[in-house]
């Protein structure tokens, strides 16, 4: 019987050009083994598909950085975080310059609702970035 930290041996057969393109990720992104390169490829796409089907809480990291100056931004960003359906676990406040902060929210919830409040707090006026990082619970 295999327990979940059993580690399988398979082969997999490429063509050269795409374990060409393989080798030199492993190298750039600094990765010790092909092993450890195709593993985070696998969460990767496990998680967006986890993302896609949409059934499963899921959590994520918005990270935005807003110019503070900008009237009634931070009440709108703390009004969208407050609503039901998606919990808010964290948040974590960075003053860049006399402008300028960087804030991450992490977020736990529906995939719908999350990816509801990161369009609504990115497209505030004054929002300069918002980015996305999405993750869910794996058991691989």
């Amino acid at each position: 019987m295999s327990t979940p930290d059993d580690t399988i041996r398979f082969s997999v057969s490429l063509p050269r050009p795409l374990l060409d393109e393989l080798d030199r990720r492993v190298v750039g992104k600094g990765y010790a083994s092909r092993s450890e390169l195709v593993r985070d490829l696998i969460r990767e796409r496990l998680v967006e598909e986890t993302w896609e089907r949409g059934d499963a809480e899921v959590a994520g990291v918005l990270t935005i950085v807003y110019d503070h100056h900008q009237r009634e931004l931070t009440q709108h960003i703390l009004d969208i975080q407050h609503r039901q359906f998606v919990h808010v676990v964290a948040t974590t406040h960075v003053h860049l310059d006399h402008r300028n902060c960087l804030e991450t929210i992490i977020i736990r919830g529906q995939p719908a609702e999350i990816e509801r409040i990161s369009l609504e707090i990115g497209g505030l006026k004054g929002v300069r970035f918002s980015d996305l990082t999405r993750a869910s619970r794996l058991g691989h």
